[in-house]
């Protein structure tokens, strides 16, 4: 599994964990459903300002979201 698709399937647990829709969640965070979707599906790469804006929305730090995720 790349980063990338590590870091998505960290995002959709915290979400879900959180129990936040990808809608909600975009709202919160000022993106699109459909980009929350993208990253979640590791088909789009997120940026640091991305990163701060999830993580702002579900009220975590940046580093909770990387926690773990790896390049294998």
């Amino acid at each position: 599994m790349s980063i990338i698709h590590s870091f998505g399937a960290r995002l959709q647990k915290i979400r879900k964990e959180k129990g936040l829709s990808q809608e909600k969640l975009a709202e919160l965070s000022g993106l699109h459903r459909t980009y929350i979707s993208s990253l979640e599906r590791g088909s789009r790469n997120p940026t640091l300002t991305t990163m701060h804006a999830i993580a702002c929305a579900l009220n975590v730090e940046i580093s909770f979201l990387v926690i773990g995720i790896a390049d294998e």
